[in-house]
């Protein structure tokens, strides 16, 4: 039976032992945990630092995630790489390992042409038969994927193929342009770490791939919204919302500096770190205004229970 690529798909990330390498006792008790929360499946993407990650790494994170799920929930790998042929290699390995779907930014050291970039994802779309998820990360690093490209290649290979992740700002209004120029065929998940959560369920997406730090409120947040429960989605929306915003002020790195602080934070990783280089640190004024912000998150969340 197909995976279904819906819900809550939280990103992993990564942990690292003193010396870098990953510790994959940790990497477990993440997986184990993020179940217990009742996330659909897991994902990695940009805030599992793949970019930061040598290739043999990448190959062996993708099997050790393959095995790890154990029949439960749809697992997709992040295969973005600078060539088609790197692409494709991450791909394949994902679907040797049991994974259930692969998502990719396009190249970002050079600025791709419409016609290259079509011709990346075509390449990329034949050489596996996994779902194609086509993640426009242009919000943070990269070029906007025009949306011909992404027309085009939902016209070839059809809605179970080839899926969205729309990143590119302003994240509702190029949402709905997607939805509107494919006349709904489109499945779209989005990324916003959940401050665009609310606004990108009503234009219609399938999913939402987070983070782990906040992925209790994530998963009642999008039971809320399925229920039109308008008044739990906002009494966890608001907080959570505040909470991205502290992210946000520091790019990709903001995000991971507060998200590898949290799963320390929780007991689920035994450190807080991240491969260098990196651009900002958590500062004890940021700290403080995130423990805040986590009271009154942690009591909304248990408040709709």
């Amino acid at each position: 039976m197909p995976h279904p690529i819906a819900g809550v798909l939280p990103v992993v990330h990564v942990p690292f032992f003193d010396d870098e390498s990953i510790d994959y006792g940790s990497l477990e008790k993440l997986i184990e945990w993020a179940f217990a929360q009742g996330a659909d499946g897991y994902c990695t993407g940009m805030v599992s630092e793949l970019l930061r990650l040598t290739s043999l790494e990448r190959l062996e994170l993708t099997r050790c995630l393959g095995s790890l799920h154990r029949d439960r929930g749809t697992v997709v790998i992040g295969v973005g790489a600078e060539s088609t042929k790197q692409a494709i290699e991450y791909a394949r390995c994902a679907e040797d390992s049991g994974c259930h779907a692969v998502m990719a930014i396009p190249p970002i050291s050079s600025a791709i042409p419409a016609d290259a970039l079509r011709e990346h994802f075509t390449a990329l779309a034949d050489a596996v038969s996994l779902p194609l998820i086509i993640q426009d990360a242009s919000g943070y690093v990269g070029k906007e994927i025009p949306l011909s490209v992404s027309r085009d290649l939902l016209d070839r290979y059809g809605a179970d193929k080839i899926l969205f992740k729309p990143e590119a700002s302003p994240l509702g209004p190029k949402l709905s342009q997607l939805r509107d120029a494919t006349a709904g065929r489109a499945q779209i998940l989005e990324g916003s770490g959940g401050f665009a959560l609310v606004d990108s369920f009503r234009r219609g997406i399938v999913g939402t791939i987070p983070g782990m730090e906040f992925l209790p409120a994530i998963v009642r947040l999008w039971k809320a919204l399925g229920d039109g429960d308008d008044p739990t989605v906002y009494r966890i929306f608001l907080p959570l919302c505040a909470l991205v915003s502290l992210q946000l002020q520091a790019g990709l790195d903001g995000f991971l500096a507060v998200e590898k602080y949290l799963l320390h934070h929780y007991g689920l990783f035994p450190n807080t770190n991240r491969r260098k280089p990196y651009s900002w640190s958590l500062d004890e004024e940021t700290r403080q205004e995130l423990h805040r912000l986590l009271e009154l998150l942690e009591v909304a969340t248990r408040s709709t229970n």
